[in-house]
């Protein structure tokens, strides 16, 4: 009963950007139904790290969603998928723009059978623009949208992150698209369509970067582990080989940690008394502070350093956090078995609600797991054509 429940979602489309935001809708509620080609289903029931033929990945993505085998590049399946929209509020796809009107399927056709259907477009370049028809993925999108410049050593190439940033930024963008076209849509009844462009993603998160170039002159680039004139905030050493963030660049931040450091005429010192002066001295800095918390260990240094008040965090890894009690008292590692029986951690439900909070009732459904039961009560499909539909590969 979390809050999108009663929410109907269409989900449309494989991979990441559109299945990560219907994994983020189904965990706050609402029903999520996942159209899947017969035969194959999506790609990411076999993607990254597998275990007896399935993606470690697929009982999350796919969590709580209702999987339905249709093929949609026949017009019998295109007709099952409109007969679903009538009875549903959000459609969510990531093709690319062009492909759902060449099936039939265009906002236009689905808004005829329901008025007040969102439909929420997921795509690299957005659904229109002279880049809108080209192939998008999100690697590619974060390079567009700047943020791969900005990412990495200044010595090296762009790097990016171990994660898929891009696709993950623009599934967060879908869902607060839809939920606003739902908002409105309480106001007037009518739907409207949401696009949602993965290199506009990623640039949402640019902050000044235009400003500071045009107006300012400079040129953000890739800087490692700090910001430049930012300091002191980075990655510092410890005595059992394990790495902590520390961030003191607020004055009174700063004052803090050399107290904890048994330093502290350094907060007075003209060298570091000021966020400027802070900044220029940083290497300097990260020094002397780096000589400090190798000779502690990690636990103990934290634990001081949030005594003193000052943001501190170690670098965790996988193994790390899944003995990590802070992430098990907010229930941030649920531990659920897949389809093969394989008990398995994924990641908790982010944000936490007071009253309808989130539930994980299955992990990704088989292929065509719901595929009967959704095409008879949602799109009035009865035992024989379903039987003829089978039998035809359209389910």
């Amino acid at each position: 009963m979390g809050p999108l429940s009663g929410v109907r979602v269409l989900e449309l489309g494989s991979f990441i950007a559109g299945p990560f935001a219907g994994q983020l809708l189904a965990d706050y509620g609402a029903e999520v139904i996942k159209i899947e080609p017969p035969r194959t289903g999506d790609p990411m029931r076999r993607w990254g790290i597998t275990k007896d033929g399935e993606s470690l990945w697929w009982p999350a993505i796919a969590r709580n969603k209702k999987s339905v085998t249709v093929d949609l590049r026949g017009e019998r399946g295109q007709r099952l998928v409109r007969d679903l929209v009538s009875n549903c509020d959000v459609v969510l796809e990531n093709f690319r723009p062009g492909t759902m009107a060449r099936w039939g399927l265009s906002y236009e056709s689905l808004r005829a059978v329901n008025p007040g259907v969102v439909v929420v477009h997921v795509s690299g370049f957005g659904q229109t623009g002279p880049s809108a028809g080209h192939a998008g993925f999100g690697s590619v999108a974060e390079a567009v949208g700047g943020i791969r410049y900005t990412t990495g050593s200044p010595d090296d190439t762009p790097a990016r992150s171990g994660i898929s940033l891009g696709d993950s930024l623009a599934a967060l963008f879908a869902v607060i698209g839809t939920l606003a076209a739902l908002a409105e849509r309480g106001r007037g009844g009518e739907g409207q369509e949401v696009d949602v462009a993965i290199y506009e993603a990623v640039f949402a998160l640019m902050e000044s970067m235009l400003a500071d170039f045009h107006v300012g002159g400079v040129m953000r680039t890739r800087s490692g582990s700090v910001l430049p004139g930012v300091a002191p905030s980075n990655v510092y050493p410890t005595a059992d080989d394990a790495e902590v963030v520390i961030a003191a660049n607020a004055d009174s931040v700063f004052t803090r940690l050399v107290e904890a450091m048994g330093r502290p005429e350094l907060a007075a010192d003209p060298r570091y008394a000021t966020h400027q002066a802070r900044g220029e001295a940083m290497a300097e800095l990260d020094g002397l502070i780096a000589d400090w918390t190798s000779t502690r260990k990690s636990g103990d240094l934290v634990g001081l350093l949030q005594e003193h008040g000052v943001p501190v965090g170690m670098i965790n890894t996988a193994a790390t956090i899944l003995h990590d009690a802070h992430f098990a008292a907010r229930d941030m590692i649920l531990w659920r078995r897949n389809g093969n029986g394989t008990e398995l951690p994924m990641n908790g439900i982010v944000p936490k609600f007071s009253r309808t909070p989130g539930e994980i009732d299955r992990t990704g459904p088989r292929l065509g797991a719901d595929t009967d039961t959704v095409l008879t009560t949602l799109a009035g499909v009865d035992d024989a054509e379903l039987a003829t539909l089978r039998a035809d590969g359209v389910i």
